[in-house]
């Protein structure tokens, strides 16, 4: 059953001590469901998503890119809708649709009967079994409902509306999300990070984006502790941030991973974590099809710490 929470800021609290009304509330959609978060490759990523789309009626996705047969034997046996970029087309997977948009179409998810699964796992054989990834479990009606509506935009080639539902709250868990380019990525990263109050950590399989590069640096300067692993393949490219975050004396690695580190995560004063198919790029913030979540939770933090340790510890 969805009910319904106030948050009301402390601007506004100040208002009701002073005069004793609210002159504006934000109701968010409260829910009892399942999050899960898995890490390939150490955890099987895809028979966890082949297990939620098997247990479902219905099964809507859209992946950038999809080579694993298991689950494309899954979704052909399911009937599922699926989407994939144009630029990962191939025989096994050319039964289902296929994205000709201007950008990327660079998500990583899956609508079914009890929510989503989303993150930056894409289902291919180096996603699952060599490449660092995350993947989370969400069941949620309203995020199904977020998912459906982008699924059915980009199945239509319909004109991207902002989403519906951005702020809700699963098990007293407060969940944002979003999708660019509609609703500027970026700018709901940088509010994140400047709430910063002791530390950042990020692991970005590909970095570009100047804004946030400025706001690490501007927070470095006023003593938040900020750490970085970087895809080492990106990291060296023009115009990555990698340079200028290790010249302003930020601790940023690079990755040992022999294949590909594609994490697209920020953990913030280790109680919020951001994570979804959004590299911090221009591309991906105004051309590109993405997903993000901004999840404000100690115990789902502390999954994503772990990770970040692991992958800071081997480069």
């Amino acid at each position: 059953m969805n009910k319904k929470i106030i948050i009301i800021p402390a601007a506004i609290t100040v208002m009701i001590v002073l005069y004793g009304f609210i002159p504006f509330t934000q109701e968010i959609p409260e829910e009892n469901g399942k999050i899960e978060v898995f890490f390939c490759p150490e955890d099987n990523c895809s028979m966890a998503l082949i297990k939620e789309i098997e247990n479902s009626s219905f099964v809507k996705c859209a992946f950038y890119d999809l080579d694993l047969k298991p689950l494309i034997n899954t979704l052909k046996m399911k009937k599922a809708s699926v989407i994939i970029d144009e630029d990962n087309v191939n025989e096994e997977n050319e039964i289902f649709n296929v994205d000709y948009g201007s950008g990327l179409m660079h998500n990583k998810f899956c609508v079914f009967d009890k929510g989503i699964i989303t993150g930056s796992f894409n289902p291919t054989e180096n996603g699952n079994y060599k490449n660092n990834n995350n993947m989370l479990v969400i069941h949620s009606q309203t995020l199904k409902e977020n998912y459906l509506d982008e699924f059915e935009e980009l199945e239509n080639n319909e004109k991207q509306k902002k989403t519906r539902t951005t702020k809700l709250s699963i098990n007293g868990i407060l969940i944002e999300n979003y999708f660019c380019p509609e609703d500027n990525c970026e700018k709901e990263v940088l509010e994140e990070l400047e709430k910063a109050e002791k530390s950042i950590y990020f692991m970005v399989f590909s970095f570009t984006s100047k804004n946030i590069g400025n706001k690490l640096v501007e927070k470095h300067e006023k003593g938040i502790e900020i750490k970085g692993v970087f895809e080492k393949f990106s990291a060296n490219t023009q115009y990555s941030e990698y340079k200028k975050l290790k010249q302003n004396n930020i601790k940023v690695s690079l990755d040992k991973n022999p294949d590909m580190m594609h994490h697209k995560v920020f953990i913030i004063d280790n109680k919020t974590v951001i994570t979804g198919s959004y590299n911090p790029t221009k591309s991906a913030n105004e051309k590109n099809d993405e997903n993000i979540l901004i999840i404000h939770s100690e115990n789902i933090t502390k999954e994503f710490l772990k990770e970040f340790e692991f992958i800071l510890n081997k480069a």
